[in-house]
């Protein structure tokens, strides 16, 4: 068992993984997405599409790691993710725009990498190496225009059209954008969206910097920021089916992040429908209001003197 994991950290740091991606619970995640029991040989390796749990599964299963439920997002965040930008695996090969709160969600070694991961201990393995890593920005190429053909396109309040890439949390911001705006921020301005794959997908720095704001770009920006200049409201999105809502923790930090920010701040939170929205009811900030794509039209106050408004 020791020897497989030490073998796939082997393997990792050859496809020049980082030692955070090579460390033990990136070797077990890897050994899981491969279906690689501690017996079987290299050449045995697989890639079927798996979901997080049902890697975690594997790992407890075949390798008595019991990783708590709560770890799910460390691997998802800091293993898998990082995995996906390396090439090492696709997500959703089956359905690319697969929303990211989907049971379904899953990901895949890709076959280019697995062929050279079958040879590892055999003749060839380091030949096979080389020519996968020299053909990596190549593939990326392939991939990324595969990607291209699927990218979700959006319209803005202003008319302008531009697209943001598939899947994840860009199928909500969508909604966001054309579905929340209009109803409840009629006429306001786009200033920021991110995108699931390029952070600062549509982002109006030089107006922002109008506003007294300076942003970081090592801070973690909201999802989606809208300026209601008949109200002097800057209101601050969260696609929440990603990294949550706006709980104190969050609130805190958008806070600081927008401290120089003349007009008064909103923050929302943005589910695709109530049933996600309930898992996170204990988290939501105070003042804070809460939206569903699913019902459109509503809105959710948690608490206050005013509806949709900034607080002191």
């Amino acid at each position: 068992m020791t020897d497989k994991i030490r073998e796939a950290r082997r393997i990792l740091a050859a496809l020049q993984m980082d030692s955070e991606r090579s460390n033990e619970r990136s070797a077990l995640t890897l050994l899981a997405l491969l279906r690689m029991s501690p017996g079987d040989t290299w050449a045995d390796a697989s890639n079927p599409m798996l979901g997080t749990r049902a890697i975690m599964d594997w790992i407890r299963d075949e390798y008595g790691r019991e990783y708590a439920a709560n770890t799910r997002e460390t691997i998802r965040r800091f293993t898998l993710h990082q995995f996906a930008d390396a090439l090492l695996v696709q997500q959703n090969p089956d359905q690319p725009d697969r929303p990211i709160n989907s049971p379904k969600w899953n990901y895949q070694v890709t076959p280019e990498a697995l062929t050279v991961i079958q040879l590892y201990g055999r003749r060839g393995f380091d030949r096979a190496l080389a020519d996968y890593l020299d053909r990596v920005p190549g593939l990326k190429a392939q991939y990324a225009a595969a990607r291209e053909m699927n990218r979700i396109p959006v319209n803005l309040p202003s008319g302008e059209p531009f697209t943001l890439s598939p899947g994840g949390q860009n199928v909500l911001i969508k909604q966001m954008i054309e579905e929340f705006c209009p109803r409840f921020t009629p006429g306001a301005e786009v200033l920021y969206v991110g995108d699931a794959d390029a952070k600062w997908a549509w982002f109006e720095e030089e107006r922002l910097a109008q506003l007294g704001v300076t942003v970081a770009y090592h801070g973690k920006m909201p999802d989606l920021i809208v300026y209601m200049a008949d109200r002097g409201w800057l209101v601050l999105l969260e696609a929440a089916s990603s990294h949550g809502p706006v709980d104190a923790k969050r609130h805190s930090e958008l806070s600081s992040l927008f401290e120089g920010a003349r007009p008064g701040l909103v923050y929302v939170s943005c589910f695709p429908d109530r049933r996600e929205m309930r898992k996170y009811l204990r988290e939501i900030a105070w003042e804070t209001e809460v939206w569903c794509a699913s019902d459109p039209s509503h809105l959710i106050h948690f608490n206050g003197e005013r509806f949709l408004g900034p607080y002191d």
